[in-house]
């Protein structure tokens, strides 16, 4: 069921603490982490605990959870100093998303060239 942890998750686990992360951040509706192949000097993923394939599905069905998720992406980049970030949501294979959960990447500390690939 939508919003349910999924146990093939990767994410899932990560939000139950059975898989180890680098958190940077908490809150009751998200867990913001290192990723552990960065693209930029600072990238953290941030996830809402509740699981959605992408962050169009959580927005349809949890806008108030996908607010959160975006208003903690400006938080991590406050914490992480970062003068200027990008912020990108993948969806669906043709566009990189590898992990079937919503999540948002925080990318910055260095100049990011537009467009992005």
């Amino acid at each position: 069921m939508a919003g349910e942890p999924q146990d093939d998750c990767l994410f899932c686990k990560i939000v139950a603490g059975q898989i180890p992360a680098t958190i940077v951040r908490e809150t009751e509706t998200t867990v913001a982490f290192q990723d552990i192949n960065p693209q930029a000097p600072t990238h953290v993923l941030v996830i809402p605990r509740v699981h959605y394939r992408d962050v169009a599905t959580l927005a349809a069905a949890e806008p108030a959870v996908a607010a959160d998720l975006l208003r903690e992406t400006g938080e991590v980049a406050a914490q992480e100093k970062l003068e200027s970030h990008r912020v990108v949501f993948n969806t669906g294979s043709g566009a990189g998303q590898t992990v079937w959960h919503a999540h948002a990447h925080v990318l910055g500390g260095r100049g990011l060239q537009w467009p992005p690939g």
